[in-house]
This record gives structure tokens, sequence and C-alpha cells, in this order.
């Protein structure tokens, strides 16, 4: 019996590649890089002051393609090549046609599909550190501090923790979508370069309501909807792991919203978007680490403890701990990943259930992943704990990375350009930076009035509610 022509193999479509899976994996990819652009774009710009909202939004959007350019200039056979040493592959190009359609490290998928999706995962990381220095970082810094920080940290992560050659890879860490690689790095990162970059302008930071609530939601919801990608994508197959993983994920952010919400009630009196949000980031960064490889109920638990550990450390823990008060995150960024990261990846390997770890990893030593849960159920419990020393190692290790990388990346950055703002762009946001404002109108009695763009000044002459006619002349 013949094969249907459109399963036929053919030199486009070789013998190793399953369509099916190739489809799924570019759509991940997709909806990761959705995240970053346009949803931390947009949540970037409009959780910040007016004045900041096109600074904060252009990091990212810069970020990401510059990420881009790195990744296949030398960064994904850093992270996915032939060991250099036992925590870095050798740099190399993915630029080649032979290279990017030979079957993949893993999968069954081109070389050109998972240089994609992993990718997009180097970008959001980088934007997501992004987060702790908007309204005060020199744009020219950060131009250098992208591929700085991606070359020298971001790889070594990569490499240690999900590449096959990668030492805590071949110790048996569990993080199975980036808890330890991405969120942790992102989180401590972040909160190391806002120390040396230092605070907000004084005012910036006593009052510094969001500009745009609904927009906010709208970036967050991308970014909620976006992990479906995040998470799905990360068995590199179309699978039963792909569907638990995703389901996982939205359980447990919903149980940590709803959480996050319930202690806002409790203590403040009334719930806010702005904790629901919060609460949201936590559980889709909790998650990360175990969503493929823990039952619904353990993903129900995590959304718990997500929900209300950050929630507090923000909210207790710092305005009590000097360090914390010290460090200026704007959108908390260290408590929301970093906080949350370290406890998904702790909680992986409390939860992480073995036969499900085989499901995902499909190797021949599967039985060493196994979560303290079933070690002590099964009578392994000297694996099971250490399966929670590999777990709290892997941690460490990327904590110490981070602190020590973005510290020498920092000072370098510094004997080159300011690593902060002058006081006259910390004093004028946007239009000293870049020359532009994101709020181009406002109302003035009956007529629109243009704001300054570029140190040209334009009027809106007409204007009707019923159609968009405007005339626009430089005044």
């Amino acid at each position: 019996m013949e094969l249907p022509s459109n399963l036929i193999p053919d030199e486009a479509s070789p013998e190793w590649m399953n369509k099916g899976d190739n489809a799924w994996q570019l759509t991940t990819a997709t909806l990761v890089g959705l995240q970053t652009i346009p949803g931390l774009v947009i949540l970037y710009g409009s959780m910040v002051k007016r004045k900041w909202a096109i600074n904060s939004a252009f990091m990212a959007f810069y970020a990401f393609a510059m990420v881009l350019v790195c990744w296949v200039g030398w960064g994904f056979r850093m992270s996915f090549g032939d060991k250099l040493v036992f925590f870095l592959g050798k740099p190399g190009i993915a630029l080649d046609e032979k290279f990017l359609l030979k079957r993949a490290f893993a999968g069954y998928l081109p070389t050109a599909t998972m240089v994609f999706f992993q990718s997009v995962f180097a970008a959001i990381t980088v934007v997501l550190i992004a987060g702790s220095l908007l309204g005060r970082m020199n744009f020219r810094a950060w131009i250098l501090f992208v591929p700085l920080w991606f070359t020298f940290s971001y790889t070594i992560a990569a490499f240690s923790i999900w590449c096959p050659q990668g030492w805590l890879a071949k110790l048996g860490v569990i993080d199975f979508a980036g808890g330890f690689v991405i969120h942790l790095s992102a989180g401590v990162a972040g909160f190391t370069a806002a120390f040396w970059v230092g605070p907000r302008a004084e005012k910036d930071r006593r009052n510094c309501p969001p500009n745009n609530v609904i927009l906010m939601l709208a970036g967050a919801g991308l970014l909620w909807m976006g992990w479906s990608g995040f998470n799905g994508g990360a068995p590199f197959v179309a699978s039963t792991i792909s569907g638990l993983a995703i389901l996982n994920t939205h359980v447990c952010t919903a149980t940590s919203i709803l959480t996050w919400l319930l202690l806002d009630s409790l203590f403040f009196g009334k719930p806010s978007v702005l904790g629901a949000i919060q609460g949201m980031i936590t559980g889709l960064v909790c998650i990360t680490p175990a969503a493929g490889v823990v039952q619904c109920w353990a993903a129900i638990i995590m959304g718990i403890i997500s929900g209300s550990v950050p929630w507090y450390t923000i909210m207790v823990l710092h305005n009590k701990v000097k360090l914390l008060k010290l460090v200026d995150d704007p959108i908390a960024i260290f408590h929301t990943h970093a906080i949350a990261g370290g406890l998904g990846g702790i909680l992986t390997g409390f939860f992480a259930v073995p036969k499900l770890c085989r499901l995902f990893y499909m190797v021949t030593d599967w039985e060493k992943y196994l979560g303290l849960v079933y070690g002590l159920q099964n009578g392994r419990t000297p694996a099971g704990f250490k399966q929670m020393g590999i777990q709290i190692a892997a941690m460490g290790f990327v904590i110490v990375l981070n602190v020590v990388v973005t510290s020498i990346i920092c000072w370098f950055i510094g004997l080159i350009v300011p690593l902060r703002m002058s006081d006259e762009e910390l004093e004028n946001g946007d239009d000293a930076v870049h020359g532009e404002e994101a709020f181009a109108l406002w109302h003035e009695g009956e007529r629109l009035v243009g704001r300054r763009h570029n140190n040209k000044v334009y009027d809106t002459r007409e204007f009707s509610f019923g159609e968009y006619k405007d005339e626009v002349q430089m005044v």
C-alpha cells in the first residue's frame, strides 16, 4: 500500500522530518515571539509613566532584534553546539543551508526550525532584564549590554542546563522550558544591573502610575496566551506531553492570579489589576520548569505557592530588607522572575513524575529524573533528595553566574559610556532621549494640539469625531 502523495519523502521533506511536529514547532516559536513583539513591548510601554513609554518599549524592541542576529552569528552553537568546555559550546555561525537543513539535535525537525525556536527564548530573556532597568539606563549602554550579556551569560546557562553535553544536563537537572535558564537568569541579572545603574529619579519612584491600564492588560494577555507556545513547544514534538504542559501552564497561572487577588483583598481591602498581572506572571514563571513533568494537581499547588510567596516578598519583605529597598526594580522583575523561577525549579524537584520525565526526555537513563514525592513513595528516598540537590545546585550556579558576569559587563560598559542617563534625560524622558513622545495629541478646548517630535511642533487644525479629517501643518 502506497503512502498518500503528501506523505511521501522528498528532498524538501526528508524521511526523518515529521511535518506535524515541524509545523507545531514553528507555531510555538511564533507564539513566543509574539510574547515579546508586541506583548512585552506593550506591557512595558504601558506600565511606566507617560514620559518613559517610548524608551521602555524601545528597549524591548531593540533587544529582540539584536539577539536574533547574535543568535545566528554565534549564539546557537555556543548554546547547543559541540562542547568547547564543560559549560559552553564552540562559537560558530548558523547561516549555511547545509547546516540549517539537516536534522536538529533533538526532535524530528530541521535545524533551521530549532534555531528559530531557541532564538525567541534567548530574546525574551534579555527583554525581561530590561524590565529592571526602565526609566534610567542610558540607551547607548543598553545597546552594548544586550550582546555582551547574551554572549557571556545566556549561552553558558543554556548549554549547561539544556544542551545534552552540558554538565548540569548530564547530572539530571530538570528545567522543562526555562525556569532557570530564562527566568532565574533574567531576574538575577536584572537585579544586579539595576544595582550598578542606580535608581530612577526620586520623583519617578514616588509617583509612577501606569500610563494605560487597558493596554497593560492587553500586553499581559499576549504574554499569558503566548505561554502555550513557551511551554507547549519544549518537548519539540506535538505530543501528549505538549498538551499536558499547556494545560498545567494555564491551571497554575489561573490559580496564582486568584491567590494573589485573595491576598490583596484580605490585606488591602480591594483587588487590583496590577496585582492580577503580577500573579499571572509568577504563575507562568513558576510552572515553566515543571510544566510537562508534573501532575495537574501539583500545578494547582504550585499556583497557590507562586501567588503567595512572591506576593509576600513584594508586599512585606521588600520594605524590610535593606538590599531590596536599595535596588530600584520598577516592575518587580526580581520577585516575579527570580523568586518565582527559583521556586518553580525547587518544586519541580519535589513533584516531578518519573513516567512523565521518561515521556519528555525519551532517554535510556530516564530513571535518574525523580521528584522527591515519588522517591518517598517508591522507596527511593535518596534518589529524590539527590534530585532536589541537583535542582538547588543548578539554581546556585545560575545565580552566581549572573551576579558575576552582569557585574563585570556593567563595569566594562561604564568604561565606554555612562550606564545612567544624564540629569536632563531623567527629567524630560522620551523627548530628551529619543526626540519622540508616545502620546502625540491631547485635548485643548475643542481642538487637538500636537506634541513635539524631533524638535518640530505639529498642530492639528481640523478634527471631527465622525471622521478623522486632519490637516496637519507645521507651526
